[in-house]
């Protein structure tokens, strides 16, 4: 598997420049986060560039085969260098290792059901009606995340057609899940499975909204990362892991008083990267809203990660809920796959 990962680099290539060119990324990093906002004037210096501005983030590889058949699991990697990992750099703690490809056998298997509970087929009116799960989007009858401290399975999917979510296998259709988000591939993480259904966390609001997908319409691609991002608001410390293993540590701002960053576990949405940076050259949206704030510059209140010019923020509670990195962070940050699971705790 680690060989046919290899062959993928120059698609999955190819396919990154083409996302660096869509328009739709650049509005969104100008509009999206809500503790982004912009660097004072005498903060105003250029983006942090410690090894070059990070490229998009990928998303997970996937052999081409749908999640019914669950046969496409495969470690994330490095846009431009595969398997290689984010170069040691100051302000790293723990110096990032080159660790290959994931060395588990992937997620936890799905306890074994007595029978698969199956769904009606939606009409196209019906879908019509739908709220799309998107981090503009409301989705009001998606059920709460019933465990949001619990680590994730590490399986993400990806639409290749819009999804249909249920509030629970068999039961009502809450939302669709598109194809894309921001621009970047959809790809959402698994927090619970059953025969024919996996349960996904979404990235609408309310916040830790989740729904159910059917998987036996197929549509779907599976892909399992082993990177984790974790975030300790209380030593203000966020932590690379792949596959357990950390890639590096590092002291970082966070949310406010006023505007604190939202805990529980969420993911990465999607991979903006500005035309024109003021504040960073690379900015990830999760999968996460703030709990303060409705909207934030023309956007949802959506937070991410992101760099910041002044690295006097750095172990300080002083955004609107948006953690900022220092640039070896962000680096770093920049090869994690979308979907990766991000784990936020105070």
């Amino acid at each position: 598997m680690h060989d046919h990962f290899r062959s993928d680099w120059p698609r999955r290539r190819a396919a990154a420049k083409t996302m660096l060119a869509m328009p739709v990324i650049t509005l969104g990093a100008a509009l999206l986060a809500a503790g982004c906002g912009t660097a004072s004037s005498s903060n105003a210096a250029a983006p942090p560039q410690a090894t070059g501005p990070p490229r998009i983030t990928v998303q997970p590889h996937t052999a081409g085969t749908t999640h019914a058949a669950g046969t496409a699991r495969a470690a994330g990697t490095a846009r431009a260098a595969g398997t290689a990992r984010a170069a040691a750099s100051p302000g790293a703690t723990t110096a990032p290792s080159a660790t290959g490809a994931a060395r588990s056998t992937g997620p936890p298997k799905a306890s074994a059901q007595s029978r698969l509970i199956e769904t009606t087929r939606s009409s196209a009116t019906q879908i019509a009606r739908l709220p799309a799960a998107t981090t503009y989007g409301t989705t009001p009858a998606a059920p709460q995340d019933p465990a949001p401290f619990n680590p994730e399975t590490g399986t993400v999917v990806h639409p290749g057609t819009p999804q249909v979510i249920y509030a629970r296998p068999g039961g009502p259709a809450v939302a669709v899940l598109p194809v894309t988000e921001l621009g970047s591939p959809t790809w959402v993480p698994v927090v619970q499975s059953q025969a024919g259904w996996d349960r996904i966390l979404l990235p609408s609001r309310p916040d830790r909204s989740t729904g159910w997908i059917y998987l036996g319409r197929g549509g779907l691609q599976s892909a399992y990362t082993p990177y984790q991002v974790d975030i300790n608001l209380a030593a203000y410390r966020l932590t690379i892991l792949d596959a357990g293993r950390s890639l590096g540590t590092w002291t970082v701002a966070e949310g406010a008083a006023g505007t604190p960053t939202p805990t529980g576990r969420t993911f990465v949405l999607a991979s903006l990267v500005p035309l024109q940076p003021t504040y960073s050259p690379l900015i990830l949206p999760l999968g996460t809203h703030s709990n303060t704030l409705s909207t934030f510059g023309g956007g949802p209140g959506t937070v991410g990660l992101h760099g910041w010019p002044d690295p006097a923020v750095f172990g300080h509670a002083v955004s609107h809920g948006c953690v900022r990195v220092p640039p070896a962070a962000l680096q770093a940050l920049s090869r994690v796959p979308l979907g990766s699971p991000v784990m936020i705790t105070g």
